[in-house]
């Protein structure tokens, strides 16, 4: 008989991002608040539940923890509000759903995953997706519900420092999984870079740079310098490079950071392919991660303190 693989992997963003500076618990917390995740999503899988309510689960607990820059506790933009960005992707038909600006929607991702399942379009934005989900039921909070203190103070750092400002504080959440049917999904959630102006999208909802999923290669999902990711249509590179180049999975995630770094981006990647196989690289001095399936689980946030 084969032997069923199911598996979840879960980033909570590249970088040098720390949300409380003067928080020495604040690692600790951020170690707990991935291994919820791995629980919420793990649960699932083990009882035969698909990917996609797997990546859902992982990605709305991250968006719950203010230890990340997701949902509650996502950085402020200029203007000192917080705008949410998610997408979801289901690999069986690569059906998605995305959503961004959204500012009083306590669950993105779940929103993302009723878009995608009720369409009929891929992508809302502004108020009109919060219009979207507050007709579809889904919790509706102020603005102020998502900010903490800690992330006012970080603004007013950003905006004093202007151009000194340190470029790689980068906090998205996302996670990826295969079910035991072999299927894969992938959920990317973000508050973005503090300061953000303009109406300011990243990669993270875009389906092909900051998500994507496809039975045919593997689930991806991005954190890092947004604009980079997008140039290089990251997440559909590296599906790419395995579908048509017949890269493996860590090869495709390698090149695909080595791409990124040639024009000037940073950041992580996380990928699980339908055989079961999964993997992960950064470029930044760190990327809150783990992984979990019928074996056991790790969680690491440096390089070098993983042991897969």
């Amino acid at each position: 008989m084969t032997e069923t693989k199911w598996r979840l992997v879960i980033h909570g963003g590249a970088g040098s991002e720390r949300i409380a500076h003067d928080n020495a618990d604040h690692e600790a917390s951020a170690r707990a608040g991935l291994g919820e995740a791995l629980d919420a999503g793990s649960t699932i899988l083990a009882n035969g539940g698909t990917a996609v309510d797997a990546v859902e689960a992982a990605a709305r607990t991250l968006e719950e923890n203010p230890c990340f820059n997701a949902g509650r506790g996502s950085v402020l933009t200029e203007q000192g509000k917080v705008e949410l960005d998610a997408a979801i992707m289901d690999g069986r038909d690569r059906s998605a759903g995305a959503v961004s600006g959204i500012k009083t929607t306590r669950a993105p991702i779940s929103l993302a995953r009723r878009l995608m399942e009720h369409g009929p379009h891929v992508f809302l934005a502004g108020t009109a997706a919060d219009r979207f989900a507050a007709g579809a039921g889904i919790e509706q909070v102020p603005n102020d519900f998502f900010i903490l203190p800690e992330r006012r103070r970080q603004l007013e750092e950003a905006l004093a420092a202007g151009q000194e400002a340190d470029p790689i504080k980068y906090g998205t959440v996302g996670a990826v999984a295969v079910d035991v049917q072999g299927n894969v999904a992938a959920a990317t959630s973000t508050g973005g870079i503090t300061a953000k102006r303009w109406g300011r999208v990243g990669d993270s909802p875009l389906i092909g740079a900051g998500t994507y999923a496809d039975n045919r290669a593997a689930a991806i999902s991005a954190t890092g310098s947004g604009e980079y990711f997008i140039r290089a249509v990251a997440a559909h590179q590296l599906a790419e490079r395995m579908r048509l180049g017949g890269e493996t999975l860590q090869q495709a995630i390698d090149n695909v950071l080595a791409d990124i770094e040639s024009i000037g981006g940073r950041g992580g990647l996380i990928a699980v392919a339908p055989t079961g196989d999964a993997a992960w690289g950064f470029t930044t001095p760190a990327m809150y991660r783990g992984m979990a399936d019928a074996a056991g689980r790790t969680v690491a946030i440096y390089s070098g303190d993983d042991a897969r």
